[in-house]
């Protein structure tokens, strides 16, 4: 069974996360597959717009962290597959609707802020607790998230790690509307065929013109960050916080 579900309907591609059993978290070979079924999707005409959705009762709890401490960003020949992942969603051209239900942990936050339309479950929370497992946030969401957020209630989300509730999301703007658990599949379809059927030159040009005005300023972030986060991976502080989440115990950063 594969842990990437790629679904074709019309001119929708929906990507699936397809890991219930470990909250759809995310190891390199799912990163990789879904790079892979973004980056296609934008060389296929066929295709108008991407939906990207979890399995089971999460969104994705974010990183597999056993798998992230095996497989490290540096000594790499090539863009590590979160890398990868990343950089294919916030290049995409064509529009990106999001359906996120349960925990989005991590990049199952930081993803969003890329994506053009976002719907949430009632039962959806969303935490980024980057500095508590001693790493620094990505994707450009030291950018982004201060921008929809504003400064303070990103620093929240950011630097206290604080989860966020689905409505209390969508009064800060991050998701679009909260609905019923069982709405959520079928709202989120609805959006991407009506997106579909829209003109498509149109529709791509009036993406890029939104995401133009902080364009330069999100690449920056982005690599900055990537940057940043493989010189934190390698710390004696990152690998301690990273070691004792995965061992189910208290850190100890008195050394540090």
């Amino acid at each position: 069974m594969s842990q990437i579900e790629v679904d074709r309907d019309g001119a929708v591609l929906h990507i699936a996360l397809n890991r219930p059993e470990k909250k759809n978290a995310l190891t390199a070979e799912m990163y990789d597959a879904l790079a892979d079924a973004v980056e296609q999707s934008e060389a296929d005409a066929g295709v108008r717009v991407l939906l990207l959705s979890g399995k089971g009762e999460a969104f994705t709890a974010g990183n597999d962290l056993v798998d992230f401490l095996r497989k490290p960003w540096s000594g790499l020949d090539r863009q590590p597959p979160a890398v990868r992942f990343m950089f294919a969603v916030a290049n995409a051209k064509k529009p990106v609707v999001a359906a996120v239900q349960g925990l989005a942990v991590g990049i199952g936050v930081t993803m969003l802020l890329h994506c053009d339309l976002v719907y949430a479950a009632e039962d959806a929370r969303f935490m980024a607790p980057f500095v508590d497992l001693g790493i620094i946030p990505e994707a450009g969401s030291t950018v982004l998230l201060p921008a929809i957020l504003g400064h303070q209630r990103a620093a929240e989300m950011l630097m206290l790690g604080s989860p966020v509730a689905a409505q209390r999301a969508y009064e800060m703007g991050l998701v679009n509307a909260v609905v019923p658990a069982a709405d959520l599949l079928p709202v989120a379809r609805k959006a991407a065929q009506n997106l579909a059927n829209k003109p498509v030159v149109a529709l791509r040009v009036t993406k890029q013109l939104l995401r133009k005005a902080n364009h330069t300023e999100v690449e920056r972030a982005m690599k900055e960050e990537v940057r940043l986060v493989a010189e934190r991976l390698d710390s004696a502080e990152t690998r301690e916080a990273l070691s004792a989440f995965v061992e189910k115990r208290k850190p100890d950063f008195s050394r540090f």
